[in-house]
């Protein structure tokens, strides 16, 4: 398995955090459990050798190869494989938590925690840069157009400071920062920022200080040689152990103890890309 940085376009950074290849002679080794934990970021993933298998909460998503898939927020993990044990390869663009709403004109929240097609959103704009992107036979190529449809979209949004300087407070507090102080930092009501998060990002304020929060224990717990030291490291940000575990298994669906035990060596990889 390799991941390889696609270096992002400068109007475009800031929004989009991070785009990447993916490459692989087949799967991971049957043992490895494939998790993947809630990293606050909305991702659009294109398939362009083999295809992908996405599974949620019982629901699952197939993206065929060279089709393009909409990854709404989520809050809860998931797993994920390419579809047949051969080659395969994926360019996805993962955007920042206040990132995304500048290229979807969507209400975000219909897509928290599920996998869309892009052409049942964008339907014949989708097809088109589908269709493109199969005609083109380097991966450079590929990337390009990928980014080059970003970038259109991007540029047809207008900003909203007020949303994008809460989720500033909301990552630079490592997910510490209270609704109220938001409250008193903006001027706005809990109601109007919770109805503008759901809107622009598909989860509450409290929701991503959550999986910010949580991310940075994850982060560490992903990172072999850190890991002697993080075990107690949660109370940084929890008020005790009981919180922590709680939310522990709210974003990967095991105990700590239990998720030890388990081979992720994909799903690490992929978080920490």
């Amino acid at each position: 398995m390799q991941f390889q940085n696609i270096p992002i376009h400068p109007l475009l950074k800031g929004h989009i955090e991070k785009m990447w290849l993916f490459k692989s002679s087949g799967r991971a080794l049957n043992n490895d459990i494939k998790l993947i934990v809630p990293s606050g970021r909305i991702k659009i993933a294109l398939p362009f050798r083999n295809g992908i298998v996405a599974e949620v909460d019982g629901w699952s998503h197939f993206t065929k190869e060279h089709s393009i898939t909409l990854v709404g927020l989520f809050d809860m993990p998931s797993t994920m494989d390419i579809a047949t044990d051969s080659a395969s390869g994926t360019i996805c663009a993962e955007f920042s938590p206040h990132g995304a709403y500048r290229f979807f004109h969507l209400q975000l929240s219909d897509l928290r925690n599920r996998f869309f097609s892009l052409t049942d959103i964008l339907d014949n704009t989708a097809k088109h840069l589908e269709e493109q992107i199969a005609n083109t036979e380097s991966i450079e190529g590929k990337a390009s157009l990928f980014q080059q449809f970003l970038l259109k979209r991007f540029l047809k949004q207008n900003e909203d400071p007020i949303f994008e300087y809460c989720v500033e407070k909301i990552k630079s507090s490592e997910g510490k920062i209270t609704i109220k102080e938001l409250e008193k930092k903006t001027g706005y009501s809990s109601r109007w920022l919770n109805m503008k998060f759901t809107e622009k990002l598909g989860v509450s304020p409290k929701n991503l200080a959550s999986i910010i929060r949580f991310k940075q224990y994850y982060e560490m717990l992903c990172d072999n040689k850190q890991k002697k030291s993080v075990s107690k490291n949660f109370y940084n940000y929890y008020y005790d152990q009981s919180h922590f575990i709680k939310d522990f298994k709210r974003f990967t669906g095991l105990t700590p103890t239990t998720l030890e035990k388990k081979v992720n060596d994909f799903g690490k990889i992929f978080y920490n890309v």
